[in-house]
């Protein structure tokens, strides 16, 4: 079986990754990841034109792509590129509309003209307990949402939201304006770069788009999609720590030799080589088994994610241990690669949550 990118996928990757090279320079990297909105809206504006989120979409929904190789290429290149922006929130609520058959809506996000983001997430207190599951009711010919939704993607930027809530006939899907009444955001930033927000609601209106029924389906297809993204995004930032280890070994000297010529560190090196390419392959399979059935998709993805969680935090420390006390640095990128890896396993649930998520589908 054939699991190269192919020729257009490729193409693109090329292009995005001369895209980041000439506009996202390490310190416009910081700069942006840590503004206000958390990323660059001039970024954001290039991508579009350089129809990067329309690959992310099928050709009926308005765009070009949408299988999901071609976004574990879009989320590699955002990987090495350690980019901020709601490329995630835009996939998975994407995917909402497209399933929706909402065209216009999609349009607007492929064109960059609005920014949308996916409340999925329940909002959590500090003993673990749900603060409010949001739930919606209908109003005559419109339906209010409320309650609480946590750690919603760049909300603070977001003209547009996607809100999953519980109605009396089940799980629906709906779509609101960021400035609808009653609808209040907090926004902060986050410890990798970036923002989110928790999103509160009282009595806000919104526009249903997935009916109770079939919505379930698709917002857990769109988490599907988001992990296969996920574990891309991952295996693309490992393999920028193993190669700036590498480097490191090899130019690190000490009693006049590379410090890589030592046999203990080849060794640890050599380790953490081989379990990256045991994360490509869980990632590979992860895309090749997403248009099969449920069962099938989710148990390839939680292998998936479990892997990357596993194996991150082995090449996140080992990275950090092999370049010493420089490695926790600031300045040097390699500390918020590491960091961005860590953080990354516990996106759309950590490896403990995927290990008893996989077993439980490999019993079934």
């Amino acid at each position: 079986m054939d699991f190269s990118l192919g020729d257009d996928r490729r193409m693109m990757a090329d292009s995005l990754s001369r895209y980041f090279s000439d506009t996202l320079d390490w310190e416009a990297r910081q700069a942006a990841a840590h503004s206000e909105d958390g990323f660059s809206r001039d970024m954001w504006s290039g991508l579009t034109e350089l129809g990067v989120l329309g690959m992310l979409f099928s050709e009926e929904a308005g765009g070009y792509g949408g299988s999901a190789f071609d976004a574990g290429a879009v989320f590699s290149e955002v990987g090495k590129a350690l980019a901020t922006g709601p490329f995630l929130a835009t996939l998975m609520a994407g995917k909402v509309l497209e399933a929706a058959g909402d065209a216009d809506t999609l349009a607007d996000l492929i064109a960059g003209s609005r920014i949308i983001t996916f409340a999925d997430e329940p909002a959590i207190n500090a003993d673990g307990s749900v603060v409010a599951p949001v739930r919606a009711t209908q109003d005559g010919d419109t339906w209010r949402l409320s309650g609480a939704k946590g750690v919603v993607d760049y909300l603070g930027a977001a003209d547009l939201i996607v809100v999953t809530a519980e109605t009396d006939a089940g799980p629906s899907t709906f779509l609101m304006d960021s400035d609808a009444d009653g609808l209040k955001r907090r926004s902060y930033r986050l410890v990798d770069g970036g923002a989110a927000g928790e999103l509160t609601l009282e009595n806000t209106p919104a526009r249903l788009i997935g009916e109770a029924g079939g919505a379930q389906a698709v917002i857990d297809a769109a988490r599907a999609m988001g992990l296969v993204a996920t574990v891309w995004e991952a295996v693309a930032i490992m393999e920028v720590l193993r190669d700036a280890t590498i480097d490191y070994l090899g130019t690190r000297k000490q009693f006049g030799v590379p410090i890589g010529a030592f046999q203990a560190l080849k060794h640890r090196m050599t380790t953490v080589a081989l379990e990256i390419e045991q994360a490509r392959s869980s990632a590979i399979n992860a895309a090749a088994y997403f248009a099969k059935e449920p069962a099938v998709r989710d148990r390839f993805g939680s292998a998936a994610k479990y892997t990357i969680g596993k194996v991150g935090a082995l090449t996140a420390e080992e990275a950090i241990q092999m370049h010493g006390g420089i490695g926790m640095s600031w300045e040097m990128p390699l500390s918020h690669f590491a960091k961005r890896l860590i953080m990354l396993d516990h996106v759309l649930g950590d490896e403990d949550a995927h290990m008893a998520r996989y077993l439980k589908l490999a019993a079934s």
